[in-house]
């Protein structure tokens, strides 16, 4: 079943915070109180006890600015700036970002933020030559080859696909220097990363792993799991390699 992720990080007032709604589910946002519960609070004096509510479709997922004063911006940080404006009172604004960052206003030096990341977004396959959509076949697993969590991906299997062997997976300081030198990753951090992971794991390819054990451990885990699927049902081959920056030269001995 489709669904959205609606992750607030720590120091937006609160601790960080990650939902999940399937398709008619909402979630409404705001600072809260006793008398006005909200599944996402946001700890800011500038921001009303109910602010908006978010609301989850078959493919999209909708904004409501519940405020009377200021308008909503829905970034779409995959893109080119691309942002979408929610004025005063609008319900239901439909987002077609498959990963946005709701930025409300406030007077902090940060932006007050939380980020969602919308429904599985569905391609046909790039074989598929006309038809009816009944008679269209769909991919899989679906792929924005554009964004950033495909990167995130093929870093995390470029060691295999180099050396057509078994080799170790990257870990996540590891990704976050391999993708420094590209223009949409220069500010990327190891959070960021540990997010589009389980994006990933979770919504893209529904891995679904143990609970048991050390934190480490399923994290390691799950970029194994991510890795060989990856690998294994040709989501990620050679040609995707040249996404990636150049790879820094070996130094002398190496």
């Amino acid at each position: 079943m489709s669904r959205i992720v609606v992750h607030l990080p720590e120091g937006n007032g609160e601790d960080a915070v990650t939902l999940r709604l399937g398709p008619g589910e909402r979630a409404r946002f705001g600072r809260g109180s006793a008398g006005t519960p909200v599944e996402l609070r946001l700890g800011d004096e500038t921001v009303s006890r109910l602010a908006g509510e978010i609301h989850a479709t078959d493919d999209h997922w909708q904004l409501s600015n519940f405020g009377n004063t200021h308008a909503y911006l829905v970034e779409n940080p995959e893109g080119a700036g691309e942002y979408l404006r929610v004025p005063p009172r609008r319900v239901g604004a439909p987002i077609p970002f498959e990963i946005s960052r709701v930025v409300l206003p406030s007077r902090r030096e940060t932006p007050l933020s939380f980020q969602v990341f919308a429904p599985d977004h569905v391609y046909l396959d790039p074989h598929t030559r006309g038809g009816s959509g009944a008679s269209r076949t769909m991919t899989a697993y679906s792929m924005d080859e554009t964004a950033t969590y495909f990167l995130v991906l093929v870093a995390l299997c470029e060691p295999w696909l180099r050396d057509r062997s078994p080799a170790a997976v990257p870990t996540t300081p590891q990704v976050v220097a391999r993708l420094h030198g590209h223009p949409a990753c220069a500010r990327l951090t190891a959070r960021a990363v540990s997010s589009h992971l389980d994006y990933l794991a979770d919504e893209k390819l529904r891995i679904e792993l143990p609970e048991a054990g050390p934190r480490a451990d399923r994290r390691h885990g799950k970029r194994e799991a991510v890795v060989g699927l990856a690998l294994k049902f040709g989501i990620v081959r050679e040609e995707h390699l040249a996404l990636l920056p150049p790879p820094e030269p070996a130094g002398p001995g190496r």
